[in-house]
């Protein structure tokens, strides 16, 4: 018997659940899990550079709580502080890009 007749692809269930992009239901969730994702891509940078969410604190001048509540997604953050923990807490530089 063949099963993928029942298959919905990712995009399709988040049409289904969140309505189409541009629909404000959809918007809120695409930037709820941008904020996911980069709380996530923070963490695994600083644990592959080997430091505590303290020691990074430290190197970019914030604090414990403030890094943690980015990597947990439960702060908003902005564009110069992301610039600032990048290049001062990793020595890197932030370069972002536009989808359309």
């Amino acid at each position: 018997m063949d099963t993928s007749m029942n298959l919905t692809s990712f995009a399709d269930h988040l049409d289904q659940q969140y309505g189409k992009r541009g629909v404000p239901e959809r918007e809120s969730f695409e930037e709820g899990f941008e904020a996911f994702k980069l709380g996530t891509m923070l963490q695994e940078l600083r644990k592959e550079n080997g430091m505590t969410q303290e020691q990074l604190a430290q190197k970019c001048g914030t604090t414990k709580t403030y890094i943690s509540r980015i990597e947990n997604n439960a702060s908003d953050i902005r564009l110069s502080t992301l610039m600032r923990i990048i290049r001062e807490g990793f020595g890197r530089h932030l370069r972002l890009s536009l989808d359309f």
